[in-house]
């Protein structure tokens, strides 16, 4: 296999283990201080992935929100936030949402061979579209990315891509967020959905980190070789 970035899947949950609730607004799993943290891990990494859905249905900005770290970054030459990474089967995205819009780093969209065209029709200037393949695997992705200079990746959901980039044994940590409290409603999306995982009953991931944050605790993960203990 061709090189990829260091591979960070970062998400907050709840007791039950679902990452939002089946309303409209976006269900907050995690508080100031652990929000910080985050901060700091986006500005730590080259580009930050999301799947369509957590764009269609969270609207994320997916900037650093420090003005302390994004003038860190200015000065080792990068842009304030890292660029942004999103996949689409169909481009029903809105050209609109804040992750094309907000902030002045590259917009990466990838799809389908076949809907390449159409895609870069709709979306212009605002976002550099690339031919994923008859279809978009994160393996090749990944492969792409460090191609073009993403050394350090955060993978912020939703429950597709964590789970391809899990059970496609792409991912060097997991850093999740466990808020003390239950949704328990099933129409509700959760960390991730059926797949043959490597991290199963008779192989363990080694829990590197377990963190109290406030009223939440971060659950830190080693889930390869590369695992960076800093």
């Amino acid at each position: 296999m061709a090189e990829r970035p260091y591979t960070v899947l970062s998400a907050s949950m709840s007791i039950d283990g679902y990452i939002d609730d089946a309303g409209e607004d976006r269900l907050l799993l995690s508080n100031a201080a652990d929000f910080d943290r985050v901060d700091a891990l986006r500005a730590s990494c080259d580009a930050i992935l999301v799947g369509a859905a957590t764009i269609r249905g969270d609207n994320p900005r997916l900037l650093v929100r420090s003005e302390a770290r994004r003038e860190e970054r200015v000065a080792r030459g990068l842009q304030p936030s890292p660029a942004k990474v999103t996949v689409t089967d169909w481009g029903r995205l809105d050209a609109g949402a804040n992750f094309f819009t907000a902030g002045d780093g590259e917009k990466l969209l990838y799809c389908p061979s076949v809907r390449v065209g159409e895609v870069r029709a709709r979306f212009g200037p605002g976002a550099t579209v690339v031919d994923g393949g008859e279809h978009v695997q994160m393996h090749r992705l990944s492969e792409d990315l460090f191609a073009r200079g993403i050394r350090r990746l955060m993978v912020e959901g939703g429950e597709t891509m964590h789970t391809q980039f899990l059970c496609g044994g792409l991912a060097d940590e997991l850093q999740l967020v466990v808020a003390p409290f239950f949704v328990g409603d099933s129409r509700a999306p959760r960390l991730v959905g059926d797949g043959r995982f490597p991290w199963n009953p008779s192989r363990h991931a080694r829990l590197a980190e377990a963190r109290p944050i406030g009223n939440v605790v971060l659950l830190r993960y080693a889930l390869s070789p590369r695992f960076d203990e800093g």
